[in-house]
């Protein structure tokens, strides 16, 4: 890692496209994220504390265990921020840091090219896998605990909770439709093995995904997508999710017309990085949870 946790965590921008769309989706986890940002602040407001030297103490604990390769922190931080991939084209990343400003899509989709279901379908379960081996290495479990991952998943809150709340509107509802779960199964069934090498983001985190070879892996991404789908539907269930109705929630920061939604994903892809954002928010709570239990 180039960069220290403490580093990564004072980076984390309170503004911009990627904050605007997780404030969005607060209607279906209301009250659960505060965008904490700041690596103190991230220590205060997870423990409380205000004890400037108990607070010093937990931060140099938590950098340590991050540094620690023997742990799985700095794993679990290089699959959230793979999963958010480096192909932000089409200038989107300044447009990610308008704060504040409604960014009219109208022309500007005009020179994206939406990912066929096939694409988008391996994305979006490659994060679900991201997510559940990254859950293990924080824990100290082994990668393919996917028992333990779905009995975690109900116990999900704040930036965990409102990643999968992106998850399951930004990569599944509004590209593929309120039956993505069911859809990216039938997909994932009739994949060859070829299909998931020509993936870059697969290729990047092949190492890390159980199984043996790439039919084995295949095998196993398709296990940890119907774990969860009875999680994942009720979540879209329980909301009444439609791609609609998510993107109503958008229109405070984006001007689109309805007709253009697999753009909008396309757009929300290349322009956000909510997993790597929440991502390594989830890691440094769970560093300063496991710091304050050892000093």
């Amino acid at each position: 890692m180039s960069k220290s946790i403490f580093e990564l965590v004072d980076e984390l921008p309170t503004g911009g496209l990627t904050v605007s769309m997780l404030n969005a989706l607060d209607f279906i986890a209301p009250g659960e994220w505060q965008n904490p940002v700041g690596f103190v602040n991230t220590i205060k407001t997870v423990t409380g504390e205000d004890d400037e030297d108990l607070i010093q103490q937990i931060g140099e604990r938590a950098i340590y265990l991050f540094n620690d390769k023997s742990q799985g922190y700095q794993t679990a931080l290089w699959l959230y921020q793979t999963v958010d991939g480096t192909d932000k084209a089409l200038g989107a990343a300044a447009l990610a840091n308008k704060v504040g400003e409604s960014i009219p899509l109208f022309g500007f989709l005009n020179s994206i090219t939406p990912k066929p279901d096939k694409a988008q379908t391996i994305d979006l379960t490659l994060k679900i896998v991201a997510e559940l081996v990254a859950f293990c290495q924080i824990n100290g479990i082994p990668g393919d605990s996917i028992g333990d991952f779905v009995g975690a998943l109900g116990e999900y809150s704040g930036e965990s909770m409102i990643r999968m709340a992106a998850l399951i509107c930004v990569d599944g509802i509004i590209p593929l439709g309120p039956d993505f779960i069911q859809k990216s199964l039938s997909m994932i069934s009739q994949m060859n093995p070829q299909e998931l090498d020509q993936n870059s983001t697969f290729r990047a985190m092949s190492n890390v995904i159980p199984g043996s070879g790439t039919s084995g892996k295949l095998d196993f991404i398709g296990q940890s997508l119907d774990s969860v789908k009875g999680w994942m539907n009720g979540i879209v269930s329980g909301n009444a999710l439609t791609a609609q109705k998510v993107l109503g929630h958008f229109h405070g920061f984006l001007e689109f017309s309805d007709d253009k939604l697999d753009y909008v994903a396309a757009f929300l892809d290349m322009s956000t990085n909510y997993y790597e954002h929440t991502g390594t928010q989830t890691l440094a709570r769970r560093l300063i949870e496991r710091a304050v239990a050892e000093i």
